[in-house]
């Protein structure tokens, strides 16, 4: 397990997992539905998913739990579920100083709800929100459905969010920080005219057109995300997949109306330039996770990318919903 003056993060057995939570550890933890489904209720958050960047590299294991104990971190901690109708609460409920951890399920209603309305909700880029987006493994896809867990009570959920509101000491902060490989490349500007997780027609440089004409006729490798650029803060929207009979094409985030977005610019070496842009995890970081994306596009089973670990996801919270990106939070000393 990798340690920190924060706490202690990495992969355990079911048992270590049992006996921290026994010792009323408050722990955010990853993992396989079966073992999340055996863990005792406490003080805990949980999300389904296989995939994680362990110290010794990338690794598939429905054996093992992906755990960050989050115990001496906050002077307070508090552990919420979350329906569509309560969501915005999310945000009043956080911490004035401190971080909230979400994890909501992949594909479900909620998720497209935050995904949608989480950059409207009020002071939401004033307060610390991350997390992720739980999943399955990639050959269970059609049978199994991403699920959260709150371990006060132990119910798996596939339409609810679970957060985990960590109060600090007003000796220190919390900082978020994303780490993206992608710029907008110089080629086309894409402008939607609705928000959403599936888009067809657009304007094309200013005329319309239709953005999965656009792809078929245009060869793209759709591995490039779109990008927008908000003020100099790139965020991706990943490309799903796109059928040329119905013309439209489906995204992992949705895109917004009245947004410019450009294809990111290639990528000539995936692994090396992620590497080249991802600073080592300090003694400060207490959360990471990574895009399954970046999982598969770089081949990363066996792999390292520095020494940062965590879980990799169906998507990535840093506020919003974002996609083939890796989000850390750090807890430092008030400056």
């Amino acid at each position: 397990m990798m340690h920190s003056a924060t706490g202690f993060q990495g992969l355990v057995s079911l048992q270590q997992a049992v006996e921290l939570i026994d010792q009323d550890h408050a722990l955010a933890i990853a993992g396989d539905e079966s073992l999340l489904k055996q863990l005792p209720r406490g003080n805990w958050i949980g999300g389904t998913i296989p995939y994680f960047m362990d110290q010794r590299g990338g690794t598939v294991s429905r054996d093992k739990l992906y755990i960050n104990d989050l115990s001496g971190i906050g002077s307070r901690i508090d552990i919420r579920s979350y329906s569509t109708h309560n969501l915005p609460a999310l945000v009043n409920e956080a911490p004035d100083n401190g971080f909230s951890l979400i994890i909501l399920p992949g594909g479900s209603d909620i998720l497209s709800c935050y995904a949608k309305n989480a950059p409207d909700y009020e002071d939401i880029f004033l307060k610390p929100i991350i997390g992720w987006v739980s999943g399955h493994h990639l050959d269970d896809a059609g049978s199994a459905t991403p699920k959260v867990i709150n371990g006060l009570d132990g119910e798996p959920w596939d339409n609810r969010a679970v957060a985990m509101h960590v109060g600090l000491p007003e000796t220190k902060m919390a900082q978020l920080d994303i780490v993206n490989l992608f710029q907008q490349g110089e080629g086309h500007t894409f402008r939607f005219a609705d928000s959403g997780f599936t888009a067809g027609d657009c304007l094309i440089d200013g005329a319309p057109g239709n953005f999965a004409d656009f792809l078929r006729q245009q060869e793209i490798d759709t591995r490039l995300p779109l990008v927008a650029d908000y003020s100099g803060a790139m965020v991706n929207v990943s490309i799903k997949g796109s059928d040329s009979e119905r013309g439209t094409v489906d995204f992992y985030a949705p895109v917004f109306s009245g947004v410019d977005y450009k294809l990111a610019a290639p990528v000539v070496d995936y692994i090396d330039e992620f590497t080249a842009v991802t600073p080592n995890a300090g003694g400060s970081w207490v959360f990471s996770c990574n895009c399954i994306l970046n999982y598969l596009y770089m081949d990363l089973e066996g792999k390292r990318t520095a020494n940062i670990t965590g879980p990799f996801t169906f998507g990535e919270i840093a506020y919003q919903l974002l996609n083939q990106t890796l989000v850390y939070l750090s807890v430092e000393d008030q400056r």
